[in-house]
């Protein structure tokens, strides 16, 4: 899948999958919203209207309030890339989630996720 598909798809219909991952593994959607608010700023009112509106999921990182700049302190794999050397800005913050809540999912204790 080309990085634009990627950016155009819907935000509401993206992250209720990194939801239910999470909650196959124990976890919390609570927890899912904690993490993604921590990276973006959103709060989780902000998270609700989101999932209930139009966003694209390449807009919801490029309109966030606030990225953490301790974001890149994120490093690992995730689908066989290390999310450190990807090159495209906006692919590697939608990888900064996908490895916040791989890490979420494999028990990993809140506060060693959000550094």
């Amino acid at each position: 899948m080309t990085n634009e598909k990627v950016f155009a798809m819907s935000f509401a219909r993206v992250y209720p999958m990194l939801i239910a991952k999470a909650e196959r593994k124990g976890r919390s959607r609570d927890e899912v919203h904690a993490v993604t608010a921590w990276l973006t700023g959103y709060s989780n009112g902000q998270l609700e209207e989101l999932l209930n509106s139009d966003i694209t999921y390449g807009d919801f990182f490029q309109n966030a309030p606030a990225m953490n700049p301790a974001r890149k302190k994120i490093t690992g794999s995730v689908c066989g890339v290390k999310v450190e050397t990807i090159e495209d800005p906006l692919m590697r913050e939608i990888r900064y989630l996908d490895k916040l809540v791989d890490e979420l999912a494999k028990g990993k204790p809140m506060e060693k996720i959000m550094r």
